[in-house]
């Protein structure tokens, strides 16, 4: 029960982890089936399924499936595969699970428009941010949250967690700007930043003006998306909807990343 437990937690809090259960077993073993271990994202465990070498070779497998996801039955003869001295046999069924995570998107424009009819098939629950009523209703999201404020008003009602993923896609430079100084202070999992690298520098130099350092930028995307060649609101929907499954799934995706301060200070003057 500690395990399920610890699971529906982390679901709760938006998080993935990787679920073990000992699925069969016979001769001497030092767990029966039933017995069930998790590993969450930090690389903890509740629970067991046996201690000693079979545990590390099973949470060895669950770290994989924690990056790769799926589900697959591990089967171990203790003797044998692992060396160890009670000579049973055991199956382990192991699966990454998810719970829905919170995709906010700043702007109630086309773009937003196009990602929101895509992200619940994406394990997202969406919030929308726009001040802007007439785009931001019932009719254009109508299974999501909708907050009719600029990006920096709505801080406290969004209250920012560390599974949050953020899309800023206002109609507004500075709102974009806005978005972004106060959201990647703030937790998070991504951020992504439509627009070209240009406007990413520049946004940046503003920012780092006003500040005298930047914000903090390792999850933090621009251009947002795949290279697909997209044009259409839909077409970049699916992009940047391929870069977030991409990320999901450990890939490497061929992204430019928003810039480090060293990096920032490096290539600002580019073209």
């Amino acid at each position: 029960m500690q395990a399920f437990r610890e699971a529906l937690a982390q679901l709760d809090a938006g998080r993935r982890c990787v679920l073990a259960t000992v699925t069969r077993s016979g001769g001497s073993t030092p767990q029966v089936p039933g017995a069930r271990m998790l590993l969450r994202e930090d690389g903890t465990c509740a629970g067991t399924v046996g201690g000693g070498a079979v545990e590390h070779r099973v949470i060895e497998e669950m770290k994989a499936l924690l990056l790769t996801g799926g589900a697959r039955v591990l089967s171990y003869d203790l003797a044998q595969d692992l060396g160890m001295c009670c000579g049973g046999r055991m199956e382990v069924f192991v699966e990454r699970v998810e719970g829905s995570s919170r995709l906010v998107l700043f702007g109630a424009g086309h773009v937003s428009h196009a990602v929101a009819a895509l992200a619940p098939g994406l394990g997202f629950v969406v919030t929308v941010v726009d001040d802007r009523a007439e785009l931001n209703d019932e009719t254009r999201f109508p299974s999501a949250t909708r907050i009719l404020a600029e990006p920096r008003d709505a801080l406290a009602q969004l209250m920012p967690q560390a599974s949050d993923t953020f899309l800023i896609a206002t109609h507004d430079h500075r709102l974009d700007e806005e978005a972004l100084e106060t959201y990647a202070s703030n937790p998070h999992a991504y951020i992504g930043l439509i627009g070209s690298k240009r406007k990413t520098l520049r946004i940046l130099e503003r920012i780092r003006a006003r500040r005298g350092s930047l914000p903090p930028l390792a999850r933090v995307y621009a251009p947002v998306g795949l290279a697909l060649g997209a044009v259409t609101p839909q077409e970049i929907a699916v992009s940047i909807a391929s870069e977030w499954i991409a990320l999901r799934h450990g890939q490497n995706a061929p992204h430019l990343r928003a810039l480090g301060d060293a990096a920032f200070s490096r290539v600002i003057e580019e073209p």
